[in-house]
């Protein structure tokens, strides 16, 4: 009788057909792989966005085709320039009206904030400024009033008679020093353009640093700009793209496994395509009855900026849970300017538009699409914002419900054998 752990077959259930040469490089490969996920997180994100502006451009081909026998370029074509058009059409005759709302809501949201934290303060509860940098006018010692130092009388002069000014710089209006030749000394690097080329000159690798403190914050807000259209453009390409001709790139897919279980493979796609259509529409009702209700209720109360705030409430609303709470706390803000009585209907609104959103438009829209529970998706949310920051947060209802579709196709219905809930 052979002794279980000295025989030459190992107990238990192995694939015969794998060697241990296979089994060890397709398990370095998986991690590989997820290395390369991981450290390439916000470029397969970026790609997803873009899946999904194609699965939702593909959605409004398929329902024009339904008034419109005509070939799926024409089609796709009409919807773009429809889409496109309409977000011209938002920017020639809302953009100026949301920008200047938008700019004043901010200045009312941040005085705001300001007031609530001194409220706090007040109670004992310290709570660390909304806009630093502002909190002490003459923090350090700097005096930023135009009144005289320290150590200086009314008319610029110190005690002793001297000229006012800082005490580095000799009382003059150069604070460099200088060698006898004009040049500035050792110790002292250039300042503006002049020290911007010299670093350039020197290490041009500190250049978009220099030119960051040289510009100052118009040099962020160009630099996020250009980052932000880049994006933009990397989602509407992908979309388009995917939206053109959406059977290649499935069937491009379905190549990479093997033929007996081609067909699952196909089924497994066209389900998870679906479900991202159903819910995007979903979605976009929900988020435009949302934009109007609370648009039309807060400009009833006569409250500033209600078109920025509906919109803001709208768009938020796309992010589950987290984007509502967001949205609610810029109204509240937004409305503690125009008095109690406004701060209370702007929160009668808030509760009237989030009780319509989540007991009636979410059951009847959302729940053939994607019917997951709140504390999951909340969950879910958490997890990814974490792992992937705010791409996890935006995007993770759509990547759980691709994922549902994986759980209930290939888990159990294919290894349990069990037939899922419609």
């Amino acid at each position: 009788m052979a002794i279980p752990f000295l025989s030459e077959e190992p107990a238990g259930p192995r694939p015969r057909s794998w060697s241990l040469t296979v089994s060890g490089i397709a398990v370095v490969s998986f991690i590989a792989v997820l290395a390369l996920a991981w450290m390439a997180a916000s470029t397969l994100l970026l790609v997803f966005a873009g899946i999904l502006l194609g699965v939702f451009l593909d959605g409004l081909t398929r329902l024009l085709g339904q008034v419109l026998p005509a070939g799926r370029g024409l089609r796709l074509s009409l919807v773009s320039l429809v889409l496109a058009g309409l977000t011209l059409a938002l920017i020639a005759f809302g953009g100026a009206t949301i920008v200047q709302q938008g700019r004043d809501l901010g200045q009312t949201v941040a005085s705001q904030a300001g007031t609530v934290r001194d409220r706090l303060k007040d109670y004992g509860i310290d709570v660390p400024e909304i806009v630093p940098g502002k909190g002490d006018a003459n923090k350090g010692g700097e005096n930023k009033g135009g009144g005289p130092k320290d150590g200086e009388n009314a008319s610029g002069e110190s005690k002793d008679g001297t000229p006012g000014g800082d005490a580095k710089s000799g009382g003059g209006g150069d604070s460099s020093p200088r060698r006898d030749d004009g040049s500035l000394s050792s110790g002292q690097k250039p300042g503006g353009l002049t020290g911007l080329a010299s670093g350039a000159m020197k290490s041009p690798g500190s250049l978009l640093s220099d030119a960051g403190s040289v510009l100052g914050p118009a040099a962020t807000v160009v630099i996020g700009l250009f980052s932000a259209l880049g994006n933009a453009l990397v989602i509407i390409f992908l979309g388009l793209s995917v939206a053109a001709d959406p059977g290649a790139y499935r069937d491009g897919l379905v190549r990479f496994v093997p033929p007996a279980h081609r067909d699952r493979a196909t089924a497994l796609l066209d389900g998870m395509g679906e479900t991202l259509r159903h819910w995007l529409f979903g979605q976009l009702i929900t988020m435009a009855v949302i934009f109007v209700c609370t648009w039309a209720g807060l400009a009833f109360l006569g409250i500033g900026g209600a078109l920025i705030l509906g919109l803001q409430a709208g768009l938020l609303a796309f992010i589950p849970t987290i984007g509502p709470l967001i949205a609610g706390v810029v109204i509240l803000l937004a409305s503690l300017a125009s008095g109690t009585t406004a701060l209370l209907g702007a929160l009668g609104v808030y509760l009237a538009v989030q009780t319509l959103e989540s007991y009636g438009l979410t059951p009847f829209i959302q729940k053939q699409a994607l019917d997951i529970p709140p504390a999951t998706i909340f969950a879910g949310q958490l997890v990814l914002g974490v792992i992937f920051g705010l791409w996890g947060i935006a995007l993770a209802l759509p990547l759980m419900a691709v994922a549902k579709v994986l759980l209930a196709q290939l888990y159990i219905e294919d290894t349990l054998h069990e037939e899922t809930e419609d």
